[in-house]
């Protein structure tokens, strides 16, 4: 595997707040970030047309990744940057680049806030079929957006690093999975946020009266959990400070709530070795079209 940070590239604003947010990962690892610009040749019957022929489309194509490795090694100027045009379509391309890559890189577009974000077909492709982590990034993302604001209110780079959030099943827990998260708080020298919502009693769906006493004791079972699984990592991690949250509810929208203060959120989706469909699982799924802080994906068993 080569020792790089790999941004799918394709001109739209989502990919260019991908390629910002991996030139900046790739500082924090020390790695180099690999630009790839996948484009789609154009058909023999198109390519005689003079407006989209194929000196009109290998402009384009050589164009924007150019144009923007140069961009980013103005305003990055400590990270070495690669650039690879390959042709093919898009989601079978990118699934092949993840396996030589340390970490993955696409675009989210923006929906509205009530909306989410739209996560296309290509990038829940690419998620469902890869093993590398892999991290979305939605359109206007800023580097301010990772960080605390400053005492004025104001968004700043020169604060410090909002925590990293992490989704956790304390029932499957997965050691892949903790670790992307503690490692990626311990490079930006913040917390870990874990969160684990747990459902409530069924009485709840029928309206029946809540037995509080019940809850309670739930809810110190489901944070004893929770406790117990981050234990080892509190050792092997002294130095990062965990926050543990164990709410009662949904744990899609815990973690997508808990996004709005997070610089990165940290979710799972299980390797399952059956190639057809998109099997990413529902509170994934649902964190990735409505989290506001960028999502990585990791794939466990």
């Amino acid at each position: 595997m080569s020792r790089t940070v790999t941004v799918g590239l394709d001109g739209s604003p989502e990919s260019r707040a991908a390629a910002e947010w991996a030139a900046r990962e790739a500082k924090l690892r020390g790695l180099r970030l690999r630009l790839a610009h996948v484009w789609e040749p154009v058909p023999d019957a198109m390519a005689q047309a003079p407006l989209l022929g194929a000196e009109t489309q290998a402009h384009w194509s050589e164009r924007i990744p150019r144009e923007a490795a140069e961009g980013l090694r103005l305003r990055h100027p400590e990270v070495d940057v690669a650039v690879e045009q390959i042709p093919g379509r898009p989601m079978d391309v990118l699934a092949e680049v993840a396996k030589d890559t340390d970490l993955l890189v696409l675009g989210s577009r923006g929906l509205s806030g009530i909306g989410g974000f739209l996560v296309g077909s290509v990038s829940m492709s690419v998620i469902a079929h890869t093993e590398t982590p892999v991290v979305l990034v939605r359109a206007g993302q800023r580097a301010a957006d990772e960080h605390e604001k400053d005492p004025g209110g104001v968004p700043s780079t020169a604060t410090a690093y909002r925590p990293v959030v992490l989704g956790l099943d304390t029932e499957h827990p997965h050691d892949a999975l903790i670790a992307f998260a503690f490692e990626e708080a311990a490079r930006r020298g913040t917390a870990v946020k874990a969160v684990h919502g747990w459902n409530l009693p069924p009485y709840f769906a029928y309206g029946l009266p809540a037995d509080l006493e019940l809850n309670a004791e739930l809810g110190r079972q489901e944070a004893a959990a929770l406790a117990e699984v981050l234990r080892p990592w509190r050792e092997k991690y002294p130095d990062v400070e965990v926050i543990e949250e164990s709410p009662a509810g949904s744990p899609a929208l815990h973690v997508v709530d808990a996004s709005r203060a997070a610089s990165l959120v940290v979710v799972g989706r299980r390797i399952r070795r059956n190639p057809f469909g998109a099997h990413i699982g529902p509170v994934t799924h649902a964190v990735l079209h409505h989290a506001t802080a960028p999502v990585a994906v990791v794939a466990h068993d």
